[in-house]
């Protein structure tokens, strides 16, 4: 007896595309603390305090800023875990995510 022999099936023209980006924008408030802001972009995004610095001089004086453009799944996760780390020290931050147009 003679085994068969596996057959390997293979679908053509698959082809896998990049995954969408969004901007996590920062919205200015009242309430938190420049610092809080200026640390949550070195821990989350890892920017330098000088770069850290002046996205939240310009998120203050426009009244938000794109801090990074992401695929959503990575801008949904640092959205939360910033919200949740706002929260936890009573800042009422704001975090929004937009689809990047090109």
């Amino acid at each position: 007896m003679s085994q068969a022999e596996p057959k390997t099936r293979t679908r053509p023209g698959i082809q896998l595309a990049e995954p969408p980006m969004y901007k996590v924008i920062y919205i200015n408030d009242d309430k938190t603390a420049m610092e809080f802001v200026i640390d949550s972009l070195i821990e989350h995004f890892e920017y330098t305090f000088t770069t850290a610095e002046q996205i939240t001089v310009d998120i203050h004086q426009s009244g938000s800023a794109v801090v990074a453009v992401l695929p959503y799944e990575v801008a949904e996760q640092k959205g939360i875990e910033i919200t949740v780390s706002a929260r936890s020290e009573g800042y009422p931050l704001q975090i929004k995510l937009e689809p990047e147009t090109a």
